[in-house]
């Protein structure tokens, strides 16, 4: 049987996607409820057949490494019977969710009389393209679906079968349960020119939602003609002011970097007022180095003081190169800069490209309220982690991604963010005036002035 060539694939299963749209939309908020149940009930039941997708997976890894890498490329790829529970419970949390399709956010009247509403839409065809597990397979299908919006999930190429597996198992339940086939839509070629494919099909998707690494983000920004709707590729910033609790800025320090490394919202760069730099960093530095071995990069105040760890033995802290102030971590390394300003400090984090996260450490009020109003970023925070940016911890709900872009919805996609406006007026004859009057009347009106 002759393959279809790549480009009129993934065509195929964006115009049907698209067909699909405006019937999802049109579904009641009790239906959609009705096959999240179905497809939660249907996922516990496929939990056989998920696991042992996975186990070809994990068969799939390649050996040609260290034994090592090979054993982190399997942590980082199973999945348990624990993630399936984990997977069936978020779909009944989102089934359990007040619908977000038409709640009604403003009402007002105009000064002619007509009543008008702003009305929350779906979108569309939302297209996820993710390097991620089955975890975001099931978080995209379902609060897609909750929300009204079709969705075309690219999942990662580590987990293909897995992903395979759980996307047909959830269409398969949404489908029997008057889903209309297309909304759930999975791209089942592993190819990276599909990913981008989806993101030029401008006339039949209407929105991407990137969730991977630096180069899946970078790739889809700079490619794309479809607007990006979770773009979480900007830095998370924690500024220590002179005015702070030493211990307290440890831990926040500590919690932003290590609690999960991996995340979007975990630290990038340190900036440390001088006046506090001497009290704070030889003791946070060498519990970074030896009790969570980060690496580290600094700026040459940073490096100067620090430098005699090297010859008392400790592992040392590399100079930072200039492009590395604006690198996405996500990872064990870690920037600190010492600045003499706090002006200094907010120059940076605007330099160094869009705000995920701003953090301050600090006893002064004044400072704070200065950082919330100056500081640019998704979220701004005072004395806590960058860590709790996130749609469940500031309890704005589950969230499919996070957009640190000004526009369309900045912050935690939650089911709200993945909604749109629509006004809705309801008049009684009002008109925009001058009402239009017919030519020949005109010139008729022109005439009779003459006579």
């Amino acid at each position: 049987m002759v393959e279809v060539p790549l480009k009129l694939y993934v065509q195929g299963l964006a115009k049907q996607a698209h067909a699909a749209a405006r019937p999802l939309a049109l579904m009641t908020g009790r239906d959609r409820t009705l096959a999240l149940r179905a497809m939660a009930e249907r996922l516990e039941a496929g939990k056989e057949d998920i696991l042992a997708a996975n186990r070809r997976d994990l068969e799939a890894i390649p050996r040609d490494g260290s034994t090592d890498d090979y054993r982190k490329a399997r942590d980082h790829i199973t999945v348990t019977e624990d993630d399936v529970a984990e997977m069936v419970a978020f779909i009944r949390r989102m089934a359990e969710e007040p619908d977000p399709a038409g709640e009604v956010s403003q009402g007002w009247v105009t000064r002619d009389g007509l009543r008008l509403h702003r009305v929350r839409v779906p979108i569309g065809v939302i297209a996820v393209i993710s390097e991620c597990g089955p975890a975001v397979t099931v978080e995209s299908l379902a609060m897609c679906l909750r929300s009204g919006n079709v969705c075309v999930l690219r999942g990662g190429r580590e987990w293909f079968l897995t992903n395979a597996a759980v996307a047909s198992v959830l269409r398969g339940a949404a489908e029997d349960h008057g889903v209309p086939p297309g909304a759930v839509t999975f791209v089942d070629r592993p190819d990276r020119d599909g990913v981008l494919e989806l993101t030029r099909l401008r006339h039949l998707v209407h929105g991407v939602v990137p969730r991977g690494g630096a180069g899946l983000r970078k790739a889809v920004m700079e490619q794309s003609r479809v607007p990006v709707l979770g773009y979480d590729g900007g830095l998370c910033h924690v500024y220590v002011d002179k005015e702070t609790d030493v211990p307290l800025a440890q831990s926040v320090v500590v919690n932003a970097k290590i609690q999960d490394p991996r995340a979007a919202n975990a630290l990038d760069a340190l900036l440390v007022h001088q006046a506090v730099a001497q009290q704070l960093l030889p003791g946070l530095i060498r519990r970074l180095l030896s009790e969570f071995s980060v690496e580290l990069v600094g700026c040459p105040k940073t490096v100067s003081m620090m430098g005699l760890m090297a010859m008392t033995g400790h592992r040392g802290i590399r100079p930072a190169a200039a492009d590395e102030w604006e690198q996405k971590r996500q990872s064990l390394t870690l920037g600190i800069k010492i600045v003499g300003t706090f002006d200094e400090g907010l120059a940076h984090m605007a330099a160094a490209g869009p705000g995920h996260t701003a953090a301050i450490v600090t006893r002064n009020y004044e400072t704070a309220m200065r950082f919330v109003r100056e500081a640019d970023a998704g979220a701004v925070l005072v004395n806590a982690s960058t860590r709790l940016h996130a749609g469940t911890h500031m309890e704005l709900g589950e969230e499919l991604g996070m957009n640190v872009l000004p526009v369309p919805a900045r912050g935690a996609l939650t089911l709200r963010a993945l909604m749109t406006d629509k006004y809705v007026g309801f008049g009684a004859g009002q008109l925009r005036e001058p009402h239009p009057v017919p030519q020949a009347y005109q010139d008729a009106m022109m005439l009779s002035a003459k006579f």
